[in-house]
């Protein structure tokens, strides 16, 4: 019974500093890129996007380094399924908007894409080396994509008396944001570790499979960053701003963790039945639900957000019920 009390209040600390060592991170790699002169779009569009997934890349990395690949796969894709199932279906429910379909056409292609190509890949029972490339291909393009629209809105946006200069960061500024950045990257990591450990640990004493805490806890808590994000937007009533904060982490989830994961494990990436039947299909589903019917109607609607929050639910019913067979 201790080492189960403590290796759940040590796998809750490793979410807690995974979160705010992310938050820290993501203002101070912000900060860094913006006082370089990079355009403020621009570092949103690359800096930010990679920043926000880094605790599921250093969670699933260390895992496949473990050998732990199970956990690996179930936390990238159980991401993917809960950021678009839960937490965006919160928002949906909360504040249905419209949208403009070119804003979201190609994140949409991308990231369906990516989930049916991951299906499709995976058949055999593995992610190739081969596979794992085309996926980092896709993730190419969504990098160029997002610094493309910055472009275009930074241009929208210019005035006729142009761009202003970057003042220069007082040293107190940088020491402050030096440091943020150092325990925000220290924090991750360690977070990242203790999950990883712990999640193992946690797996073998209540009896289920690594997948399991994979797809459910891990993957939840290493979403949180993109749950506050959307809570943030609900309060200010922008759910359309959720919704592309989480289209983008998911296509990175998709298309570079799964691929360095690949690497880790030495090329090829073992594939488990029950992914293969549950959770793969279950993330294109969800995606699906999302994004198709709110590129026919230019609206991300209310009952999209019902329908992705039940399932969510049943997703859950059938991983737990199957690991209890």
């Amino acid at each position: 019974m201790m080492d189960l009390l403590l290796t759940v209040v040590l796998f809750t600390l490793g979410i807690v500093l995974i979160v705010k060592g992310g938050d820290a991170f993501v203002d101070a790699a912000a900060w860094m890129a913006e006082v370089s002169g990079i355009p403020k779009l621009i570092v949103g569009a690359t800096v930010v996007s990679f920043a926000t997934t880094l605790p599921e890349l250093l969670v699933s990395s260390m895992a496949a380094f473990d050998g732990k690949v199970d956990m690996a796969i179930g936390n990238a894709v159980g991401s993917v399924t809960a950021n678009l199932a839960l937490i965006m279906g919160i928002a949906l429910v909360c504040l249905p908007s419209a949208i403009r379909r070119r804003d979201y056409l190609l994140k949409a292609v991308l990231m369906l894409g990516a989930s049916l190509y991951l299906v499709l890949a995976s058949s055999g029972g593995s992610l190739s080396f081969q596979s794992g490339i085309a996926l980092l291909v896709i993730f190419v393009i969504a990098m160029w994509d997002n610094i493309r629209s910055a472009l275009r809105s930074m241009r929208e946006e210019q005035t006729a008396a142009g761009r202003g200069g970057h003042p220069r960061p007082m040293g107190h500024e940088v020491r402050r944001n030096l440091l943020k950045f150092l325990l925000g990257a220290a924090g991750i990591v360690i977070g990242a570790q203790l999950l990883v450990d712990h999640g193992g640990n946690l797996a073998r004493l209540i009896g289920v499979p690594e997948r399991i805490i994979g797809v459910t806890l891990i993957a939840v808590g290493t979403s949180l960053p993109e749950l506050v994000t959307t809570l943030t937007a609900i309060a200010k009533k922008q759910a359309s701003l959720s919704a592309g904060n989480i289209i983008g982490a998911n296509i990175i989830d998709l298309t570079l963790i799964l691929p360095i994961c690949s690497l880790i494990s030495g090329g090829a990436l073992p594939v488990s039945a029950q992914a293969l039947a549950i959770d793969l299909p279950a993330c294109l589903l969800v995606g699906c639900i999302a994004m198709v019917p709110s590129l026919v109607t230019g609206r991300f609607q209310r009952w999209q957000g019902g329908v992705l929050l039940l399932s969510y639910v049943v997703y859950l019913v059938i991983t737990c019920s199957g690991a209890a067979l």
